[in-house]
């Protein structure tokens, strides 16, 4: 398995590249079934103007598409299904993978402000009515290059982010 690990996150690393290059939260995913790659996904919220557009979302309407084209039920797919990426899922995509029944997540660096597989919420492993089971993580893989492309991303300009509405205090004597 190590060897084939290796090579999804190369692929998954890729994706992150890509969304760096174009302006995105380098964050960059695949979903691996039978040993096939169904789905690469990263970031396109900037692009799209839509928050929702995390890799892993992308990654899971494709598997969707994959499923409808080729006439396979997407609950037996994803139940067969390694997601890998770079960066541990946010509560929103963590939420997601569980309803889809994703078994198991392989990621990077963690997401300590929006992490759901630890570092914020479990969505991962809590107990949680009307979600699905829980699912396994193997978190750390990669991740430092996965942090460096983040840091490299937060040090440059966002020119999407909205201009800052903060006011300074006047001073009154």
């Amino acid at each position: 398995m190590e060897a084939a690990t290796a090579a999804w996150m190369d692929r998954a690393l890729h994706m992150a590249k890509e969304a760096l290059e174009n302006g995105e939260v380098p964050v960059g995913c695949l979903m691996v079934y039978n040993n096939e790659i169904l789905a690469t996904g990263r970031n396109e919220v900037n692009e799209t103007k839509n928050a929702t557009r995390h890799a892993e979302m992308v990654a899971i309407d494709q598997v969707l598409d994959w499923c409808h084209q080729h006439d396979k039920d997407p609950d037996e797919v994803f139940a067969h299904t390694v997601l890998y990426v770079t960066v541990e899922p946010c509560i929103m995509c963590a939420t997601a993978l569980r309803m889809m029944k994703i078994p198991l997540v392989v990621y990077g660096c963690q997401n300590e402000r929006f992490g759901g597989c630890g570092s914020v919420l479990n969505i991962s492993s809590d107990d949680l009515i009307g979600t699905g089971e829980p699912f396994q993580c193997i978190a750390g893989y990669r991740a430092e290059e996965a942090v460096e492309m983040l840091k490299t991303f937060y040090r440059q300009e966002n020119p999407n982010a909205p201009k800052s509405k903060v006011r300074k205090k006047e001073c009154s004597k």
